[in-house]
């Protein structure tokens, strides 16, 4: 019996393969610029070859001082289309789909030089910079950068779009009451704090008619901070919107330390998704085939998303396979015969 997990998944007119994501991750290796280089080719086309069924990029940054970190591949400007097309070229020639993941730092904001910009002056941390509270026009001048990071992510060929409003970055900033104390529209209520995530999903399906999911943090982790519960009514938003899948990560918001094992982040992923009846991404510790397999077989996810263990084995999947019991279809270099094959 074929594992749920190596089982086909399709939205709208795109069909991955198998459940198997790889989760987006910084990886910081390139420059000033922004543009893909030649470690991003091997990192990621080498996870396709490994038989992931979606390939995420890194957080690809809307704008050249909204970096995460030091070397954030970018999608600020047209510059960038080549470089992401011909990664995306390569992902495809193996197999996977290739997402993009869009989004900006917002207070956390690493560029040096740049004062920080968030929904309020509140900082992070005693550590950190205090953000410059955003005007409206400053507010629209963002989602249009959105807007264009989607038209730009189409002109690439991805397949799927994921607007980032987790981990502590500015969207998130605006959902969470902890980072956002605004008295105008954009904050106060569930509904104003949501207010700027809705006119980004709006401006980015202007552009952008494939897949979308968005990423979020299902709790702050903090007293007077977002909740599961919460995430539930900002998932009925997003639903009501058209989003596809919401890929359910945590934290970020606030300096905690977070008690995590395997498979914590997975009840939030399967209470939006039963509650909602959205479709729904489970991250978070996730190192075995068996744990995704029950993930999936016991609905509480659509798809697995794979961060460490896919940067410690770009071949997971093909772990994930022996491990179930499944047979998979593997490059023909890597079989027995494939050498002769490649003679012939």
């Amino acid at each position: 019996m074929m594992a749920k997990l190596f089982t086909p998944y399709t939205i709208k007119d795109v069909t991955f393969k198998n459940r198997i994501v790889m989760s987006p991750m910084c990886m910081h290796s390139s420059d000033e610029s922004g543009e893909v280089k030649n470690f991003h080719l091997t990192h990621y086309t080498a996870r396709a070859l490994g038989q992931a069924g979606l390939i995420f990029t890194e957080t690809l940054v809307i704008d050249a001082d909204g970096l995460i970190g030091p070397g954030d591949l970018g999608i600020w400007d047209d510059f960038h289309i080549k470089g992401l097309k011909n990664l995306v070229d390569q992902i495809h020639e193996f197999g996977a789909k290739a997402g993009a993941q869009i989004g900006h730092a917002g207070r956390l904001t690493k560029k040096e030089g740049v004062t920080p910009i968030g929904p309020s002056p509140i900082p992070f941390s005693k550590d950190t910079l205090t953000p410059i509270e955003m005007t409206k026009e400053d507010i629209q001048h963002m989602i249009l950068n959105f807007k264009e990071a989607a038209r730009r992510a189409k002109e690439a060929d991805f397949d799927v779009l994921e607007v980032h409003t987790a981990h502590g970055y500015l969207l998130n900033e605006f959902l969470s009451p902890l980072s956002n104390q605004r008295t105008d529209e954009y904050g106060g209520t569930l509904e104003n704090r949501y207010r700027i995530v809705k006119e980004v999903i709006e401006a980015v399906k202007t552009e952008w008619d494939g897949p979308l999911f968005v990423r979020i943090s299902s709790t702050d982790y903090a007293e007077g901070g977002n909740t599961p519960e919460t995430f539930v009514e900002y998932a009925k938003m997003m639903k009501e919107q058209g989003v596809d899948l919401v890929d359910c990560s945590s934290g970020g918001i606030a300096p905690v330390k977070v008690d995590s094992y395997p498979n914590y982040q997975v009840p939030a992923a399967e209470k939006i998704r039963k509650k909602v009846q959205i479709a729904t991404g489970a991250v978070g510790l996730i190192k075995t085939g068996r744990q995704a397999e029950e993930i999936l077989r016991n609905d509480r996810a659509d798809l697995v998303f794979i961060g460490r263990e896919i940067l410690k084995n770009p071949f997971w999947a093909r772990s994930a396979a022996e491990e179930l019991g499944t047979d998979i279809e593997v490059p023909v270099q890597y079989t027995r015969y494939g050498s002769q094959w490649l003679k012939s």
